[in-house]
């Protein structure tokens, strides 16, 4: 059997086998531990052939599981020819190095899985940076085991002096190993720059809409956040029944109601334990909901393990600094639910939560009520007289309120609208000459 190939960290179209190792503080779902696993694993498209589960009461230093186990787990890699083992754990290097020496195959963990699944989902230009640096910032730590002619290092004399890489010992693949590292530092380098350029680019485009209410969705991946927001806005977003669908954020103008417009972004879907590299490259990508005036947090009501999808959901908010930003939770796909009792709970422990069906459109004007709302309530109509040469206020009016009728007396100009209730005192600021009847 030849090597495993470290340097391909795809696992599509390979026959897979889950493992995971359940220490005492998991958080996966004891009815189904491997249930997002597999999902994960079906999205990279891998073929899931065999499960196993340990339980431990911590990671084993050498290879986080116990050698019994590893030689279960090579005996089973044979047995169903596994080209893959997956474990729903982060391991080391060192710990995945030592385990693809027992098993001869692959060994791919949580964190490079999501990175595969985004790195086949990224379509522009600004996705495909964000995850090619968290790749690399991944793989850097991992480069010495991911060669495997590393031995020349020591050179063949057992001495103190070879032992440690003496004059004369050091070998091509140390050369090797050296180059890679500053390619991979260069490559950093390079994509840290393009990357901040572009958020900076970003801040400043989110923080030109403030004077629009800002309006964000965000969820737990797959929880139908694309169908909601093609409902909302009847924007041409990509909607599909998979993990992580959706990488970058899309904004479209919602019109809530005559004279109410707010902006609505989707963003890519959180899930359980999101790699850090990831959370930190697609900064800018989620730069929508960070200055957001409202967070829609879109969950799958139908799915066993709501709770702590939204749960994880809470946690990365919290990561990306949102935990006190004004939050709407909607639970979507009620119409999957067929138990009245479910439906009953969930009622009972989220009372302030929406109930919806993005594909069906049930609830959804419970939704529109509610941003109509929070975001200043509904538009009210004003009677407006000033002068027609005050250019700030003529233009505050074209983008705040919906004319109804509009004329001129010598120099004056009066206007009906109708503007948002949040916006009325806005008009003080225009000067004392502007008079207004509601």
């Amino acid at each position: 059997m030849a090597e495993p190939k470290r340097t391909n960290l795809s696992v599509q179209a390979e026959r897979a086998l889950l493992m995971t190792v359940q220490l005492p503080d998991s958080n996966s779902d004891p009815d189904d531990p491997l249930g997002e696993l597999r999902n994960l694993a079906k999205t990279a498209g891998a073929v899931v052939v065999d499960e196993m589960l340990a339980k431990r009461d911590r990671p084993s230093p050498a290879m986080y599981i116990g050698s019994g186990k590893a030689q279960e787990l090579a005996q089973r890699v044979e047995m169903n020819e596994i080209d893959v083992i997956i474990f729903d754990n982060d391991l080391s290097p060192g710990q995945i190095r030592e385990l693809e020496q027992v098993v001869k195959r692959k060994v791919v963990d949580r964190s490079e899985l999501i990175l595969d699944i985004f790195a086949a989902h990224a379509r522009t230009n600004e996705s495909r940076l964000q995850v090619e640096l968290a790749q690399l910032e991944y793989t850097y730590p991992r480069l010495r085991h991911m060669w495997t002619h590393l031995e020349r290092v020591a050179g063949g004399a057992a001495t103190g002096a070879g032992a440690v890489g003496g004059i004369g010992t050091r070998g091509p693949g140390e050369k090797q190993l050296e180059i890679d590292r500053r390619l991979v530092q260069k490559r950093v380098s390079v994509l840290k720059r393009e990357l901040a350029e572009i958020d900076n680019r970003k801040v400043r485009q989110v923080r030109s809409r403030r004077d629009v209410f800002s309006v964000c969705l965000v969820g737990y991946t797959n929880a139908g956040k694309s169908t909601l927001m093609k409902l909302l806005t009847g924007a041409d977003v990509y909607v599909a029944d998979k993990l992580f669908a959706t990488l970058d954020t899309k904004t479209s103008r919602w019109n809530l109601s005559e004279g109410q417009t707010v902006l609505l972004s989707d963003t890519v879907g959180f899930v359980r334990d999101l790699p850090h590299h990831l959370v930190a490259s697609f900064r800018a990508t989620l730069e929508e909901a960070i200055w957001a005036d409202l967070l829609i947090h879109v969950a799958d009501a139908s799915h066993e393990r709501v709770d702590q999808e939204i749960s994880s959901v809470a946690k990365v908010l919290s990561e990306l600094g949102c935990e006190e930003s004004d939050t709407l939770l909607v639970l979507n796909k009620v119409d999957k639910i067929d138990d009245p009792l479910k439906f009953t709970v969930l009622r009972k422990k989220y009372p302030n939560a929406l109930m919806i069906s993005a594909r069906t459109g049930r609830g959804i004007e419970n939704v529109v009520e509610t941003v109509l709302d929070r975001s200043g309530g509904r538009a009210m109509h004003v009677h407006i007289e000033a002068n027609c040469a005050n250019g700030r206020l003529m233009q505050f009016i074209s983008q705040h309120a919906q004319v109804k009728s509009q004329d001129y007396v010598d120099t004056t100009a009066i206007i009906d609208a109708e503007l948002p209730a949040n916006r009325l005192r806005e008009l003080e600021l225009f000067g004392e000459d502007v008079k207004v009847t509601k």
